[in-house]
């Protein structure tokens, strides 16, 4: 991999595809299912698609964990869609259903939902738990990440 490519992990298949430096990867498709990298919304996952994600980007991820039945999340749905289409293609957005993937929640140490979690490299740099607005997704993000769209 030349210095500045990165790696993207594909939401539809969890094919690994390299972005090279300089290309606008908003357009990018994958290698392997030839779906696009980024469509402007956020991914609902399973547990296998959640340590893809996370472990296997070069750029950040950012997590709501959620349920159904949670009134705020389904409040904040349409915030972190909204928000997706703003950091795309700098942050992938991601949704874990806390109900369908216990396992993962408790993985996380899961207290209460929303919870938005802030990973790079596979690392979390930040969390917090209550419903936002977009903006407020946004500039949460841009504060732990610096400046990112």
């Amino acid at each position: 991999m030349k210095a500045g490519d990165h790696n993207v992990v594909c939401p539809h298949c969890a094919a690994v595809n390299r972005i090279a430096a300089g290309r606008d990867a908003r357009p990018a498709r994958c290698g392997s299912c030839k779906q696009k990298l980024f469509e402007g919304h956020p991914v609902d996952v399973d547990g296998h698609m959640y340590d893809r994600q996370v472990t296997r980007n070069d750029i950040p991820v950012l997590v709501d964990v959620w349920a159904p039945w949670c009134g705020p999340c389904r409040m904040m749905a349409p915030a972190f869609a909204q928000a997706s289409a703003e950091l795309e293609p700098h942050v992938r957005l991601i949704k874990l259903n806390s109900d369908s993937e216990p396992e993962v929640a408790g993985r996380l140490g899961i207290r209460g939902i929303p919870t938005m979690i802030l990973f790079r490299g596979g690392k979390e740099l930040a969390r917090t738990s209550g419903a936002m607005t977009a903006r407020q997704i946004f500039d949460w993000t841009q504060r732990h990440l610096g400046t990112v769209a």
